[in-house]
């Protein structure tokens, strides 16, 4: 039997995404941009598309929903977007963000650093969330940008988004989120959050890989990341990929209805919460981060004697798709950054193993995957040097 349970890597293309798509290889393949009816011909599903995007976020009409090609590209759309405006051309110098986001978040953060700007870096509490009132008592004059996820990738942990949205409108500061971990597993109202800007990618809510957005707010000014045509409304230059467009669209509508929102809140969560149980029915296993405020398909578990590289292997071995973290530091063999920011000791911090599941996980899916990961478990900690197996000692939970 094959389990996927990366979910938050990546998912499957929902089938019924797929085959809206199919029309715009072969068919419908003109350029949006031509005048000529092959052009012409697209333009009806990628005003679909925008529709299902606008209603699963809850976009006002005057809101701007800039295509991408995927998160990556939309945070340092907004990040650098922002340091041009309010600091090449403004007189702010000063951003915050978390010590938990997205390398992307991260990595844009350093560059700016690297260019005089000044950023914070918040620490996260003990249940791995930022508190709204930690950066309302960073934010300065001259902060011009607060970028805190919606999701953690890893922990699956939720940070109180609305709030931290209120400070910084109150503050007159510019509020980006990170929402690709939390579209399609919980609500994301942006009217709700008084965010300006969020970011997302297809790939995560069963749409295709290579295709994401930007939320912008009406009203705010952002210099675009990339230059050379007047698509998207001089906002995003470059070809539309319109099939990839359509599916996105799709799948956003799909994974945001009221009934799809209800089937992740009880029927995955039941599953992950199946998973998670059985796991911490083995000795000095803990929940990263604790049980509570979480999307219903993450856990991280840090299983002590068991380093998370040899746990994969295992599971692989039998079939099994997990990870010990962000698959975009998945080749970096150095300890799990959020596992350092709980304050874990160096030994946990290498125990990491991430278990993420989607609507397609089914139950005897994940009896498949106690039985193994139980058996694995036992299997790496007699070889372990430096783990003595004691059942005495069993805990669960933080």
């Amino acid at each position: 039997m094959e389990v996927y349970l990366d979910n938050n890597a990546t998912t499957m293309v929902d089938p019924k995404v797929f085959e809206q798509m199919k029309p715009f290889f072969c068919e419908t393949y003109g350029n949006p941009n031509s005048l000529h009816r092959f052009g012409a011909g697209t333009h009806p599903k990628m005003m679909e598309a925008l529709d299902y995007l606008y209603s699963g976020i809850n976009a006002d009409d005057e809101d701007d929903i800039i295509i991408t090609s995927n998160a990556t590209e939309s945070i340092n759309t907004v990040i650098k977007g922002v340091w041009v405006d309010e600091i090449l051309n403004g007189n702010k110098n000063h951003i915050i963000t978390s010590e938990v986001e997205h390398p992307a978040v991260t990595a844009a953060c350093k560059f700016l650093e690297s260019q005089g700007v000044s950023v914070t870096y918040l620490p996260v509490n003990e249940a791995g969330v930022l508190e709204a009132q930690t950066v309302k008592q960073f934010i300065k004059e001259d902060t011009a940008l607060v970028s805190i996820m919606w999701a953690n990738n890893e922990t699956g942990k939720l940070f109180p988004i609305e709030e931290i949205g209120q400070i910084c409108k109150e503050a007159g500061v510019l509020f980006h989120s990170d929402a690709t971990q939390a579209i399609g597993k919980v609500e994301v109202d942006v009217q709700k959050a008084n965010v300006d800007f969020i970011s997302f990618s297809a790939h995560k809510f069963h749409g295709p890989k290579g295709v994401g957005g930007t939320y912008m707010r009406n009203g705010v000014k952002l210099t675009p990341l990339l230059h050379g045509g007047e698509q998207m409304g001089g906002k995003r230059a470059g070809t539309v990929d319109v099939a990839s467009m359509v599916g996105m669209g799709y799948a956003m509508h799909l994974a945001t209805t009221p009934m799809a929102l209800a089937y992740e809140d009880n029927h995955v969560r039941k599953l992950r919460d199946k998973l998670e149980d059985a796991i911490l029915e083995l000795p000095e296993t803990v929940v990263i981060g604790g049980k509570e405020n979480r999307t219903p398909n993450t856990t991280l578990i840090s299983i002590r004697g068991v380093e998370g590289e040899s746990m994969l292997w295992d599971l692989n071995q039998k079939g099994i798709g997990a990870s010990t973290g962000s698959a975009c530091a998945s080749e970096d063999l150095e300890a799990n950054p959020v596992m350092n920011a709980f304050g874990s000791d160096s030994e946990l911090a290498h125990t990491g193993v991430r278990f993420s599941l989607s609507r397609f996980n089914t139950e005897e899916q994940i009896d498949y995957a106690i039985e193994v990961i139980v058996n694995a478990v036992k299997r790496l900690r007699n070889l372990s040097s430096s783990y003595a197996y004691a059942p005495e000692t069993h805990k669960s939970g933080l």
